[in-house]
């Protein structure tokens, strides 16, 4: 039962019959009602003073008139107070049917048909060729990953777009130097790692010998020239740099349907070039062609560099066209850091020039910056830290916290594995993603608080109760559930779609990522404060179907952010 628009329903037409001709729809009242921050308040609350214009009555009339002309089965009572109409669901009816609703979904449950038909198109992580994937990349790659799955949930069809960052003169001068110092095998053997030395060996050498510029940007003009040799050891970097990335996205458990970088889109710029000048929006200045965006408050978006090279504004407005032609999409997501909020209100101004229509389905999904254990990152100053080895590290902590505590434990290794790498993601979207995090290892792999390693345990505390208890051979009684503390474990699960839905409209993966916390707070405190294995089989049954739709519930919480919840820990 949806309780939500039965209500809305019932008290439509109350309204209805009390207040003759007056027009009160259903979805407005449903539009109305509210959870009060209280349970002795009611389940639902209708604030009557919403309807007085239409009703032309006083909010208190309208909730007195309300209260005594609506009764249901599934309601204990109804309430005027002050002008907001109270409803109390009858716990055992709330807890049956919630409960029930959950177990008969199964992993489905808070799953929709509602993005039937549509494409979602999501831009996340767009790692740079010949460079380790560091933790500067943790949040677009987890949110972007954690998007896809909860679009994917909600029915819509996703398409996860990998924009690599492989096009610029810095591949020319990747190929000069390894033409004048490197070889395959050593290449092959070191793999990102000795790309990066020979960049940094060609860098300072340059200082020296400015002449390897020229033959960097030469070995650049090479690429885009479809030179034979040049194209094959940019395209073998390319390779290589995937074969690293690919172990920490196998880590991850992050998949792409596309790679199309940079480079892809480098010769599908003219015709945007063309389409501007057609249109009368592409003018010189200072010999580089820009669009004005003055009259939006913005410095111009540069099309074509002085010396003819395009930029990164040429080619996203490439890359767009090309993703509304090839997928078309509904929405277009590009999962990026707020740093660059001017380049995509740039963009999207621009596509809107341009008369694209679809280009109100482009947003740009912000999040904030990474600092490690209350340092900021930094390449030149040497204080990086790469996402594989921060994995790693996080699933040796963990196994170093199961030996102390679990010595015993089946599949150490594994359940150390999900804990230390959902440590790490859960850490990531615990915030608002505007947000910037501060990567602490004594907060993400604490077992209390409001940590992933708390969530996953809580999940694997349930499994055990399911296991003691085995088959429960009676009839659930679902009076036995209408205690405050098995009641707010119904409330946050029948929460849950809801919940779900809302991150999505948000683009907001740490809605889900919170829920699981409060979900598993929620059934800790039952779990203190009731006896599950009741002597009454009866009670019992009813404990235990709650037990199993809150470790159904978190697991799908966990599962659609990322990460895999342990049944034993």
């Amino acid at each position: 039962m949806d309780f939500k628009l039965t209500i809305a329903q019932l008290a439509a037409e109350a309204a209805g019959k009390a207040f003759p001709g007056a027009d009160v729809g259903v979805d407005a009242v449903a539009g109305m009602l509210e959870t009060p921050p209280d349970a002795a308040m009611g389940d639902y609350a209708l604030p009557c003073f919403k309807l007085s214009k239409a009703l032309r009555k006083s909010p208190m009339m309208i909730s007195d008139a309300l209260a005594g002309a609506i009764s249901a089965p599934f309601l204990s009572r109804v309430e005027s107070v002050k002008g907001y109409l109270n409803f109390f669901v009858d716990r055992a009816t709330y807890a049956r049917e919630v409960v029930g609703a959950a177990l008969r979904a199964g992993a489905r449950y808070g799953s929709s048909d509602e993005g039937a038909g549509k494409t979602i198109v999501i831009d996340y992580s767009s790692i740079n060729i010949a460079k380790r994937f560091h933790i500067g990349h943790l949040s677009t790659t987890m949110i972007g990953n954690a998007l896809y799955k909860m679009y994917t949930f909600l029915g819509y069809h996703c398409v996860g777009v990998n924009h690599l960052g492989d096009w610029g003169t810095q591949f020319g001068k990747m190929i000069a130097a390894y033409k004048r110092w490197g070889d395959r095998e050593t290449v092959m053997k070191g793999g990102v790692d000795e790309m990066v030395k020979l960049y940094v060996r060609f860098n300072n050498e340059a200082k020296e010998n400015p002449a390897l510029d020229d033959e960097g940007r030469a070995w650049f003009k090479a690429i885009e020239d479809g030179n034979p040799e040049a194209l094959e050891i940019f395209n073998w970097f390319k390779q290589v740099t995937l074969k690293d990335a690919e172990r920490v996205y196998d880590m991850l458990g992050v998949r792409f349907d596309s790679y199309n970088g940079e480079s892809f889109y480098a010769d599908k710029v003219q015709p945007i070039i063309d389409e501007l000048r057609q249109k009368g929006l592409l003018v010189e200045d200072q010999g580089a062609q820009i669009v004005r965006l003055d009259d939006y408050g913005m410095p111009p978006a540069i099309i074509l560099r002085s010396d003819g090279a395009t930029l990164y504004m040429t080619r996203d407005l490439a890359a767009a066209k090309y993703r509304h032609d090839t997928y078309h999409f509904d929405k277009n997501l590009y999962v990026v850091a707020y740093q660059q909020d001017l380049q995509f209100r740039q963009l999207f101004k621009v596509m809107e020039l341009l008369g694209w229509d679809w280009a109100k389905g482009c947003e740009h999904v912000n999040f904030g910056m990474v600092s490690y254990e209350g340092q900021t990152l930094s390449t030149r100053e040497g204080r990086i830290v790469y996402l594989e080895d921060l994995l790693n590290q996080s699933v040796s902590k963990a196994l170093g916290i199961i030996n102390e505590k679990s010595p015993n434990l089946e599949n150490k290794e594994e359940v150390a594995r999900k804990i230390g790498i959902g440590a790490v993601v859960f850490f990531a979207l615990y915030n608002s993603r505007i947000k910037d995090i501060d990567f602490w290892w004594d907060r993400a792999l604490n077992f209390d608080g409001e940590t992933g390693p708390y969530v996953m345990y809580t999940h694997a505390r349930c499994m055990s109760v399911l296991r003691k208890c085995g088959d429960v051979d009676a009839v659930p009684d679902y009076s036995a559930l209408d205690d405050p503390e098995a009641q707010a474990v119904v409330r946050l699960i029948d929460d849950f779609p809801g919940v779900v839905h809302l991150a999505v409209e948000r683009n907001e993966p740490s809605l889900v990522t919170r829920f699981s916390v409060e979900l598993a707070k929620a059934y800790n405190k039952f779990y203190y404060e009731h006896r599950i294995l009741d002597d009454d089989l009866s009670a019992r049954a009813a404990r235990v179907q709650l037990t199993r739709a809150a470790s159904q519930t978190i697991k799908t919480a966990l599962g659609l952010i990322g990460i895999e919840a342990p049944d034993r820990m």
